[in-house]
């Protein structure tokens, strides 16, 4: 390795170990791209570096760690592209659709987490599918489990509404048996406060 490559693979580790792996949000009102939630307790956001699936968009948040309860805020995901991100070109992951009706958008969300967890490695079940407010829009909430085959088995919900042909979608995943329960209301109370602005 020439001398310029390692000066620049120092600098780039230098980098790195500079950006912290959670920020601190809350207590109050925050925007995440155009959809405005309220805070009231403190969250702690991940780094993008800790959520390689996350949209760009798209906010995780997390009270005991992302491997113990998660909270991902994803807004504005276009008619025609995918809630989360994959690097694996063989993932096909499913894409939105504005005229998704409320049992499609679970259904998107059901196979989206199955698609990140990775197939044959979570089996996901969905139910509770009922109407919800959000501000002035409607939307839909269903309640969400996860079984993972190397870990922890989930338990949460999701949220969401389509404003502008734009789906704004808030997930929670809570560890069985206590995380899920410890930091479901918290959870809850964000994604009812969830507005378009």
């Amino acid at each position: 390795m020439n001398p310029k490559s390692v000066v620049m693979l120092c600098l780039a580790l230098v980098l790195v170990a500079c950006v912290p792996p959670y920020q601190l949000i809350g207590p109050g009102d925050t925007t995440v791209e155009g959809m405005r939630v309220s805070i009231g307790g403190n969250w702690n956001k991940a780094s993008p570096m800790l959520t390689p699936y996350a949209r760009k968009t798209a906010q995780v948040w997390t009270r005991d760690g992302l491997l113990l309860d998660r909270l991902m805020i994803i807004p504005a995901v276009p008619d025609g592209e995918t809630v989360f991100v994959s690097k694996e070109k063989d993932a096909a992951l499913p894409r939105f659709r504005a005229d998704m009706l409320p049992h499609e958008l679970s259904e998107l969300v059901e196979s989206s987490i199955v698609k990140i967890f990775g197939e044959g490695e979570v089996s996901v079940s969905i139910g509770g599918l009922r109407p919800q407010r959000f501000g002035e829009r409607d939307g839909a909430f269903f309640e969400l489990r996860a079984s993972v085959n190397d870990g922890p088995d989930y338990e949460g919900f999701a949220g969401g509404f389509v404003g502008g042909e734009e789906l704004y979608l808030i997930i929670f995943l809570g560890a069985q048996p206590y995380y899920a329960e410890k930091n479901r209301d918290a959870a809850l109370a964000v994604m009812q406060s969830a507005r378009l602005l």
